[in-house]
Order: structure tokens, then sequence, then C-alpha cells
């Protein structure tokens, strides 16, 4: 069980960097690998959510601050690749 917690940590990172990273030099490509890194982590956290006898009340409060801020910041990259792209028009 310990290497999938910490298979879910890296992913979870690599999310954090990938979302903060492509907020300030955004692309496609990096948007929809940010995309990739929430739906990896959402999915590993969900298996060890489903798999353990540990507090679940703690683990989803952890995930869902998680989704918020990295969604947050992936919304907010999505918006500015737009708004640029209108610009290019």
């Amino acid at each position: 069980m310990s290497i999938v917690v910490l298979i879910h940590v890296i992913i979870a990172l690599l999310s954090v960097a990938a979302s903060s990273f492509t907020f300030f030099k955004p692309t496609i490509k990096r948007l929809a690998t940010s995309y990739g890194f929430i739906l990896a982590t959402v999915a590993s956290g969900t298996f060890l959510i489903l798999s353990s006898t540990g507090s679940i009340l703690r683990s989803c409060i952890t995930g869902l601050f998680y989704v918020t801020v990295v969604s947050l910041i992936t919304i907010a990259t999505h918006v500015k690749v737009r708004k640029l792209a209108k610009e290019e028009i």
C-alpha cells in the first residue's frame, strides 16, 4: 500500500507543478497534460480511499482541497489561453 501512496503523492506534486507552469507558459498541449494529471491524481486517490481502512473524511477533505486549487489554476489558464487566441485573430 505504501508504494501506491508514494505514487499518488508524486502524481499530485507533478500535477501542481504542471498546472503552475502551464499558468505562466500556457499552451493547449500543456493544458491537456494538466488535465491528465488531475485525472490521474483523482483516480489514484479514489483507489486509495476505496482500498484503505483509515480516515476517509480526512482523505476526502485533503483531496477536495487539492482538486479545488489545481482546478482553479487550470481553469484560469484555460481562460488565459482562449483570451490569447482571440487576440491573435
